[in-house]
């Protein structure tokens, strides 16, 4: 496993500083539950229309993830970064918004 940025810093994750870790935790188990669901659609040769459905709705699960780490990200580590860091916070989020929205 490779090392995060976040953890080559001592920036703590605008998530993990405002208290939301818990409830990414929880989205990010509730995504891990429809994808074994979907693995289980598989094996027992289900539909495909019915697996694109449940498909669609894990990534639209993890879409409303990364909007939530987005937003705590703007809040915590753009806007709260020191004045003179602020514009490399908002290129580095800017390159993660175009690898997010680029995968499609």
């Amino acid at each position: 496993m490779t090392t995060s940025r976040a953890t080559q810093q001592t920036d703590v994750p605008g998530y993990s500083a405002g208290g939301a870790t818990a409830d990414v935790l929880k989205r990010l188990r509730r995504v891990e539950g429809q994808v074994r669901g979907i693995a289980g659609m598989v094996e027992d040769e289900r539909y495909c229309i019915d697996i694109l459905q449940q498909i669609s709705a894990a990534q639209a699960a993890l879409d409303k993830v990364a909007l939530a780490l987005v937003d705590e990200h703007t809040r915590h580590c753009v806007l709260g970064a020191a004045p003179e860091n602020q514009e490399a916070k908002r290129a580095e989020l800017m390159t993660a918004l175009t690898r997010l929205v680029g995968r499609r």
